[in-house]
């Protein structure tokens, strides 16, 4: 049975956010809020985890996960930035995208796109995961809530808990968050290209 966090999100509760990171780090499968929709999160070198949020998604292994990040420090452990790559993602962090680049070493070899050694990143502009991620002081390993025959990712914690509480170890209801999922950007070219167009603006990039 699941935990229930109610959670503020503009002043989430330190003693909530700690719990929550507990149940992260024990190998947890968590329900949270961010700037575009709710997503299932665990801890990046978790397997067993993933393939949990797998199963609630009815994904393969073609399916790519986002690394969900504090900041741009973290991004560059991940990924390869130039200097050019640098400069949009500050213009667009942090923010309702998810960033194409090349994963470094410290990704595992099974969460990366298998030809083109690629991995979704992503600095979420809403404060309940925010301090999430700093207590963690480590990544999510991030996908949207968007249920197998669903058209629309859930936006009510309790339709939320209704469908996952057998599924999942923590819900976080942080209040409604939105059904627009993240624009997804490539910048592992010479120029940036929208693969998916979301809440996201595409105005920092040219497009």
């Amino acid at each position: 049975m699941a935990q229930f966090f109610t959670i503020h999100p503009d002043n989430p509760q330190p003693r909530l956010i700690r719990q929550a990171a507990e149940i992260v780090r024990a190998g947890g499968v968590i329900v949270y809020p961010t700037d575009s929709c709710y997503a299932l999160g665990c801890r990046l070198g978790d397997k067993a985890a993933v393939e949990r949020i797998r199963a609630i998604r009815r994904i393969d292994e073609r399916h790519h996960f986002a690394l969900v990040c504090r900041d741009l420090a973290e991004i560059a452990v991940y990924a390869k930035v130039d200097n050019r790559q640098f400069r949009l993602l500050k213009a667009a962090t942090p923010g309702s995208y998810v960033f194409i680049l090349k994963a470094t070493r410290e990704v595992p070899k099974r969460l990366q796109h298998p030809k083109r050694n690629t991995i979704g990143l992503r600095v979420p502009d809403h404060r309940v995961v925010r301090a999430l991620l700093t207590e963690l002081g480590e990544p999510l390993l991030s996908s949207t809530l968007l249920l197998p025959g669903e058209e629309l990712p859930l936006n009510d914690a309790r339709d939320i808990r209704e469908k996952l509480e057998h599924s999942v170890d923590l819900i976080m209801d942080g209040g409604s968050c939105g059904i627009v999922p993240t624009t997804v950007v490539d910048l592992t070219g010479e120029t940036p290209v929208v693969t998916r167009h979301g809440k996201g603006s595409t105005a920092p990039f040219g497009i």
